[in-house]
């Protein structure tokens, strides 16, 4: 009811006019059936008398006309008015879900696994819209054509009114009572059972390769296929209870049908009614049971629009993750003390007991193999995950404390930084978005492609295709420069910025990422050890601990090891 409360109900009174025209138009859609049922019956009944004249026929045929025609416009309204109801609803909540994950985007790889997420967008949402279409609307418009039914008969034999609303009180009532019973706990077990999907999906598509270079190809499709199979039986067991619902409202709807035509046929030999009228009460039960028999399915799906509102609910921001703003330190020193990090129990730690002072405007390389910490290490820096024990500090933050404005303290230039199939200028302008062409043109000369840029016939105008292919590796990690350079945080990490360049390549990247970021803190994660001369610090990970630390002229001075290293990545070795 909470759940209800907050995502539900909000939008019921926001878009009442709409959902009131919705309901009203399926009502309308209903009465117009039962009149067009009706008057058929009594149209038949009259001609098979055969009046004296043709023109005692013509009203009921023009009412069959009539209310034929209502029918196909009233239904057509009521799809309208409803689907374009659900559309507004859905845009709205898929605007306040944006807003909810828009805050944590540094936490949702902490908070999250992406199949729950891409359950949430691509499942949760949209299933929220059968709440309004075949839940709220259905089952409101059930209960008008429950009352009027009742009321009509009423008017004619109360008694008889009793014993429909009896019956009828068995498809609007009880039998949605029973398929709630039952199919709980087959709902909620479908959901989690589709989100396991989801969740072993999205694992296989990120690891694809390793799946296939593994040879476990065949075990993974064997372990998603039996997944598979569990959630079409649960599907086949819900299916099952449907069917056979389905059969037993049909006879009742039979039983009514009879209860109707004999009470006709009784009133009317009591003169209570004229016998054209048996015919049109008994046929009108149709179109009446049509609009009843759908509130049983839409009660039934109560538990999944439950567990829909709660995935929703859990991704809402939390306290512990909800963040003050903080004054933006200008100039702020690094300060890293005693920290570990370890992702489960039952791992190793991935950083150990480890300490690092890096003062404002040092460069600073983090070298290791894979494995070594050094993504773990950005990561932490990031305040993306907190150290298990010590502290990091930034100016006088703990990383996690700035929340989403650690963007506005350190950019990231990672190995492959997405490119937007847009201008050159609006992927630059990413940086700040309120940058002038004279701004973006400054950056653009920084990073030395203003000779090549200024060249096009377009210029910061030029289209850069999808992911940016128009542009060579080299180009798209200067362009990316550009939008770092553009933003001017105070801290810029470098996470393996020339990975596949060749060496010319390589060495011009750095000299320009050097010049570039001159004056500021500048962390470089790499695995190579060109440019480390310019280093103010080198230091080496291993298994989550600092091997080596020191400057260039230091390590090749007192490590054999660095110095082997750096003269094997030079070529010189």
């Amino acid at each position: 009811m909470r759940l209800f409360k907050k995502y539900i109900q909000p939008y019921l009174k926001q878009y009442k006019w709409f959902v009131v025209a919705t309901v009203l138009l399926g009502v309308l859609t209903i009465l117009v059936s039962s009149m067009l049922t009706f008057t058929s019956g009594y149209l038949i009944t009259r001609a098979s008398e055969m009046p004296a004249t043709i023109l005692l026929l013509y009203v009921p045929i023009v009412g069959v006309r009539a209310f034929g025609i209502s029918k196909a416009v009233t239904r057509y309204l009521e799809r309208l008015f409803g689907h374009n109801t659900v559309l507004k609803i859905l845009a709205d909540m898929r605007v306040k879900l944006y807003n909810m994950l828009e805050p944590q985007a540094l936490f949702i790889r902490s908070r999250f696994q992406t199949g729950d997420l891409l359950g949430t967008l691509a499942d949760d949402i949209e299933h929220l819209q059968d709440a309004y279409i075949r839940t709220i609307f259905p089952t409101v418009t059930a209960i008008f054509i429950f009352v009027f039914s009742v009321v009509t008969f009423a008017l004619f034999d109360w008694k008889f009114a009793i014993w429909i609303a009896i019956c009828l009180g068995l498809v609007v009532f009880v039998y949605p009572l029973l398929s709630l019973y039952f199919l709980k706990k087959r709902q909620i077990e479908l959901k989690e059972k589709r989100k396991y999907l989801y969740q072993s999906w999205t694992d296989t598509l990120f690891g694809l390769s390793d799946w296939i270079i593994s040879g476990r190809t065949k075990s993974y499709v064997q372990k998603f296929m039996e997944q598979s199979r569990d959630s079409h039986q649960v599907e086949k067991k819900i299916a099952a209870w449907n069917h056979t619902r389905t059969f037993q409202l049909q006879v009742i709807t039979g039983l009514i049908l009879i209860f109707v035509g004999v009470w006709a046929g009784m009133a009317a030999g009591n003169g209570e009614i004229i016998p054209t009228y048996i015919a049109a009460f008994t046929l009108v039960i149709f179109p009446i049971m049509e609009g009843l028999m759908p509130v049983s399915e839409a009660v039934e799906k109560l538990p999944s629009y439950q567990e829909s509102l709660q995935r929703i609910e859990n991704i809402e921001i939390k306290p512990e993750v909800m963040k003050e703003k903080i004054l933006i330190p200008q100039q702020p020193n690094i300060s890293i003390q005693n920290i570990s990090y370890r992702y489960t129990e039952d791992q190793a730690e991935a950083i150990k007991n480890m300490s690092l002072q890096i003062p404002y405007g040092s460069k600073v390389a983090i070298l290791g193999k894979s494995g070594a910490g050094k993504s773990t290490l950005l990561q932490l820096l990031l305040g993306v995950l907190p150290p298990s024990e010590g502290k990091i500090e930034i100016g006088e933050h703990a990383p996690e404390q700035f929340g989403d404005q650690i963007y506005d303290v350190i950019s990231v230039l990672n190995q492959k930084p997405y490119l937007f199939a847009t201008t050159v200028g609006n992927n630059i302008r990413l940086g700040k978005s309120e940058a002038t062409e004279e701004e973006i043109d400054r950056v653009i000369k920084q990073v030395k492609l203003d000779d090549y840029i200024f060249s096009l016939p377009k210029g910061i105008n030029t289209q850069m295709e999808e992911t940016g292919q128009r542009f060579s590796g080299g180009e798209r990690q200067r362009i990316a420069l550009a939008r770092i350079l553009l933003k001017n945080t105070p801290i810029v990490i470098l996470d393996e910025p020339t990975v596949g360049l060749d060496p010319v390549t390589e060495g011009g990247l750095l000299k320009t990422v050097f010049a570039g970021l001159k004056g500021k803190t500048m962390i470089m994660i790499t695995h190579h050890l060109m440019g480390m001369e310019q280093m103010d610090q080198i230091i080496f990970l291993d298994e989550g601990q600092i091997a080596m630390c020191g400057t260039h002229e230091e390590l090749m001075a007192d490590s054999q090891r660095y110095r082997e290293l750096y003269l094997m990545d030079c070529g010189e070795l």
